[in-house]
């Protein structure tokens, strides 16, 4: 009888897990298919040379372009150009605009392609650069290139935690320097494991419920919050997989999964990973713009470690360095920052705390497949491109708030 009640737990737990992956699949294909209906025109050259200008070159996407018919100027340097420069480009009449989150996009860009400009196509996710209000009131639609990145910036979040928890840069140095010269149990200084220990995720939108994934893997118990969103179905899919685990010998403790306040994700967590947007006090109810301040910061225990490769301003970094400095945490890894690139006065590249503040120059995108692929279900560069063909050529019956790509519907009666 207990052999038959084991299989029936196996049973349900796996079915459940399986039909919340179907659902997860069904919703990807969904998003695949709305991105892939539209005219066959891939081989058939545009009857209208439409000009495009890119801030910056996105690879083979470009060229797909060209083959197309579009006129497109790319600009050469890997600095972003000064925003004088998208001013001009914009009032000689281009009709697409390729951004990044470098590029500052606001009534001056709008105002000089009034009449002309008819998409901005945003190479991220993000587009904090780009003033939507103005783009409403222009009602010049801006796309973006949703979860194509949602795997990759989750692995990173978590590469980068273990890193920082592992001591690996100081590891490495000591080797490098030519300072190790004997081995120790514990000296000159011990990491700390990832296995076993409880990650708060704040933030459970899909890149931060792509790192609960990863986090599981781990045997880590998870605290969730998310002030906007709470997927209880996908929480309790995850739980039932880890006591499947433990049932089966996978993993030896028992681990737990729940959504919580912030207050007490803060201080109950081993590790914080932040994947919030970004949002100002006039923009939301719930906004997040330095969400880690002195008083959260403080909240945190001072052996627990901080990630956040979400957006720079969601954290005050004057009282991380603060923070750091007089060990009210033990680390911190960040992947964004409030200014980018990060200023050489920054209170973060202090040496008194280098030891424990990992730096990474907003990387975590930064994959061959993720950053580069022309399908635009697996890259961005193929996405941000298709957002700017479905606008131009009208795919979708030229209806703005059916093309999946586009920010701003609400700027066209949707």
């Amino acid at each position: 009888m207990e052999r038959n009640g084991e299989g029936h737990e196996f049973t349900r737990a796996t079915l459940s897990f399986l039909l919340l992956s179907f659902r997860a699949a069904l919703a990807r294909e969904e998003s695949a298919l709305l991105i892939s209906q539209r005219p066959a025109r891939n081989t058939k050259p545009m009857s209208k040379k439409f000009r495009v200008f890119a801030t910056c070159d996105i690879g083979e996407s470009i060229e797909l372009l060209r083959k197309r018919g579009y006129e497109v100027e790319v600009y050469p340097d890997p600095q972003a150009p000064p925003k004088k420069l998208i001013i001009e480009k914009v009032k000689s009449g281009i009709d697409g605009l390729i951004t990044t989150l470098r590029d500052p996009i606001d009534a001056e860009v709008f105002a000089a392609g009034d009449g002309t400009l008819k998409v901005v196509a945003q190479f991220a996710v993000g587009f904090d650069n780009i003033n939507r209000a103005d783009a409403n009131r222009y009602k010049i639609p801006f796309t973006n290139t949703p979860d194509v990145l949602t795997e990759a910036t989750a692995e990173f979040a978590f590469f980068i935690l273990g890193a920082l928890a592992r001591k690996m840069w100081a590891a490495e140095h000591l080797t490098r320097e030519n300072k190790w010269t004997f081995w120790h149990p514990y000296l000159p200084f011990l990491g700390d494991e990832v296995t076993g220990k409880t990650v708060a995720i704040i933030g459970t939108g899909r890149i931060g419920l792509a790192m609960i994934k990863k986090c599981t893997g781990f045997d880590m118990n998870i605290l969730c919050y998310d002030p906007a969103y709470q997927n209880h179905e996908y929480v309790l899919a995850i739980q039932e997989t880890m006591d499947l685990r433990h049932e089966r010998g996978i993993q030896k403790d028992k681990t737990w999964i729940k959504y919580t306040s912030f207050e007490d994700a803060l201080k109950q967590a081993d590790f914080v990973s932040v994947h919030v947007p970004l949002l100002r006090e006039n923009e939301s109810a719930t906004p997040t713009y330095h969400l880690f301040n002195e008083s959260t910061l403080r909240m945190m225990k001072p052996t627990a470690f901080l990630v956040n490769t979400s957006r720079g301003p969601v954290v005050d970094e004057a009282a991380l360095a603060k923070a750091l400095r007089e060990n009210w945490i033990a680390g911190a890894a960040l992947d964004v920052y409030e200014k980018e690139p990060l200023p050489a006065d920054s209170p973060l590249r202090d040496p008194a705390i280098e030891d424990r503040c990992r730096l990474y120059p907003h990387f975590a995108s930064a994959g061959k497949i993720t950053r580069l692929s022309t399908d635009p279900n697996k890259g961005m560069a193929g996405r941000c491109v298709q957002g700017l063909i479905d606008v131009l050529e009208g795919n979708y019956g030229g209806d703005l708030t059916k093309m999946p790509c586009v920010v701003n519907k609400e700027a066209f009666g949707q």
